[in-house]
């Protein structure tokens, strides 16, 4: 039997982000397609591996967006090699590229506790919705693709729901293989936009950010719109009780829970304009 310290840790390569996608689908996580190329934009560094014997035995990322916050992810461990103290060093390797920042993350919600062992205090829940959306309206006056949009305007709305600058990723997300961006435009100003992609099973919308829920809704039917019929999941902060609200009256149901965590402070955001998380993996 192989004890923690025969665990060799290092930084994946980009190409093997794609691994942890694929163990992330397996717990049930469902990412998106193409998510693995426009994560790696973030931070190279900050995706992790463990090696067992030259095979990958577990992963996991802390991604630091700035000086100040980064958000940890991907935290598996191969399920014939776990209670063997593997994930703890991969954990305490991860912290460690984050040193003085504020972590956030989307947590399961059975290890909350060890969470709060290690200094992540509960914000608020995310939910999953999922299923198909019965009645697709057509969308309103005012929808443009999200491309049409100045860069610098989504970029500017996204710093007011996000805790720290992400202008490479952005601009990965919003123009990756299988990825629809769509955005309402109200009186000249950008009310609303988000995202569709095409994960390992259905679709998932993300972000969808809005200044209110109409606007919400009008980005909600554009996306489903431009991206067909079939299975749809919204990830939802559960404090946005008119996203939920959203999410219910379109006939999706709870099919998954993360909590929200943070080690510290984070500047402001607004979550009443957060009506679909980006990614449970880097926020």
């Amino acid at each position: 039997m192989t004890g923690a310290h025969d665990l060799r840790i290092r930084v994946m390569r980009p190409d093997e982000i794609a691994l942890a996608a694929d163990w992330a689908a397996a717990e049930g996580w469902n990412p998106g397609l193409d998510d693995a190329a426009c994560f790696v934009t973030v931070d190279p560094d900050g995706f992790f591996i463990g090696e067992l014997d030259g095979a990958p035995a577990a992963t996991i990322s802390c991604v630091n967006y700035d000086e100040r916050f980064a958000f940890l992810g991907f935290y598996i461990v191969r399920g014939d090699v776990r209670g063997r103290g593997h994930g703890l060093r991969m954990w305490n390797a991860a912290i460690a590229h984050a040193p003085g920042r504020t972590i956030g993350l989307d947590g399961v919600v059975a290890q909350q506790e060890n969470y709060r062992k290690s200094g992540f205090q509960l914000a608020y829940a995310n939910i999953r919705y999922g299923g198909t959306v019965a009645a697709r309206p057509a969308p309103p006056a005012g929808i443009v693709p999200l491309a049409d949009v100045p860069f610098a305007t989504v970029e500017a709305d996204d710093a007011t729901v996000f805790p720290a600058p992400r202008v490479p990723f952005l601009r990965a997300w919003t123009s990756a293989r299988g990825h629809i961006g769509r955005a309402l435009v109200r009186d000249g100003s950008l009310a609303a936009w988000g995202v569709i992609r095409p994960c390992r099973s259905g679709r998932r919308i993300g972000p969808l950010v809005a200044d209110d829920r109409a606007a919400a809704e009008a980005v909600f039917a554009a996306l489903l719109a431009a991206d067909g019929a079939g299975e749809v999941f919204l990830d939802v902060p559960s404090v946005n009780s008119e996203a939920v609200a959203l999410a219910h009256d379109h006939g999706l149901t709870p099919v998954f829970e993360t909590a929200r965590m943070y080690t510290g402070a984070i500047r402001p955001v607004r979550l009443e304009r957060v009506f679909g998380v980006t990614t449970f993996e880097l926020g």
